[in-house]
């Protein structure tokens, strides 16, 4: 496939979330007058992060920039059919709002809960604090032994579609003008102190007045071509769908287990997962499924959990990756500090699905209009990397 042009404004490498929601909000910025080219190697997305994540979104974050981006990709989700609609035609986004629900097992854990509490009910979030017994009586599936306090989201968090939020900000995007090829990009060009052109595994070289880095776990390999680096690599998550004899009664949302094991419905299956204990980097193009994970790690925490796991059978499987930030757990975003015209959107970590609306309008701000105009994402620039100094989130999962 040919690209329309030999020369645009604006490049986008990678056409999954992070990459199509750039693009989106550059088209829709009645400031923006420019090209806008999104080269993506695969537009099955089959193995994108984006397709294979747990598909969630939370405002249960300890840093306030968190929980507003969150707040605002909650926003744009219940908007979705007004936002990305094209000639009426929409995805289903399949918002199921049940919240989040953070347990801890010891005063620290129960702390850390009270202080995250501080900060996302200052931010506006519907968050409450709930004592094990408390917690007995609204989820009567919970074995609340060795619980010291819980956290769960009233409103706006909860799991949707992740393929139809980004077929949504894909459509809409090429509506609005955004050109689309599937390459590869093998080399990117720089003179001094820009970047001039990429070229692609098709053989074309396409020239550019800005680069967006947002090819997930290759963001580092894309980086290094340009000759420069980021501290991200690939981890590789692991999730299991499970069948349960019996069903759970009441409320669910998403569970975080004091041991890091998570679950939440999906349909009348359960989707369970865990930030495993062995967790090294890994081949961008291994996505073996660790059935150990489930054997030793997932199942025996949540069988205690939730007594009905007791009797669970995975009727389903697969491996994902987090283009994983080593420094922090948060995205690099934003230009390179000498290499401006070259935009990182790399290393979110597992959060880049629920970030993606707020995170596409903040580099597109950027482009457009040389700084941050909504949301101030100036923390998570590049400097820190260069500086080494880490910007923490402490609710990580």
């Amino acid at each position: 496939m040919q690209a329309p042009r030999t020369s645009y404004d604006v490049v986008i490498v990678g056409g999954a979330v992070i990459g199509s929601a750039t693009a989106y909000f550059l088209a829709l910025d009645p400031d923006f007058t420019g090209s806008v080219l999104v080269i993506e190697k695969d537009w099955s997305y089959a193995r994108s992060a984006t397709a294979l994540s747990s598909s969630s979104i939370r405002h249960q974050f300890s840093n306030p920039i968190n929980v507003k981006i969150s707040q605002f990709g909650t926003d744009f989700i219940r908007r979705f059919r007004e936002n990305v609609a094209v000639d009426g035609d929409v995805p289903e986004i399949g918002f199921h709002e049940n919240g989040y629900l953070f347990l801890a097992g010891d005063e620290r854990g129960a702390g850390v809960l009270r202080a995250n509490h501080e900060t996302q009910v200052a931010c506006g979030a519907e968050v409450s604090l709930l004592a094990p017994e408390a917690l007995a009586r609204r989820f009567p599936w919970l074995n609340t032994d060795g619980l010291t306090l819980g956290s769960t989201g009233e409103r706006g968090e909860g799991w949707f579609d992740s393929s139809a939020l980004l077929q949504g900000f894909r459509r809409k995007a090429r509506a609005l003008g955004v050109d689309y090829i599937e390459d590869e990009v093998v080399a990117v060009g720089r003179a001094g102190d820009r970047i001039v052109s990429v070229t692609t595994k098709g053989g074309q070289t396409i020239a550019c007045d800005v680069l967006v880095n947002a090819s997930g776990t290759n963001g580092r390999h894309v980086a290094r071509m340009a000759g420069l680096d980021i501290p991200v690599e690939p981890r590789r998550r692991s999730l299991f769908v499970v069948d349960c004899r019996t069903p759970l009664e009441g409320p669910v949302g998403l569970t975080i287990d004091p041991s890091g094991v998570f679950f939440r419905p999906e349909g009348r299956f359960y989707l369970m997962g865990t930030a495993p204990r062995h967790d090294p980097a890994v081949d961008p193009d291994d996505f073996a499924v660790m059935h150990d994970e489930f054997e030793e790690e997932i199942w025996p925490a949540l069988a205690h959990r939730v007594p009905a796991f007791e009797a669970i059978k995975v009727v389903n499987a697969w491996a994902g990756h987090y283009d994983y930030c080593t420094l922090d757990h948060n995205v690099i975003l934003g230009p390179h500090g000498v290499v401006k015209n070259f935009l990182f959107a790399n290393g979110f970590s597992g959060h880049g699905l629920q970030q993606s609306p707020a995170m596409g309008r903040g580099l597109a701000e950027l482009i457009v209009h040389g700084g941050f105009r909504t949301l101030d994402l100036s923390s998570f620039g590049h400097e820190r990397v260069v500086a080494g100094r880490p910007f923490l989130e402490q609710a990580v999962i």
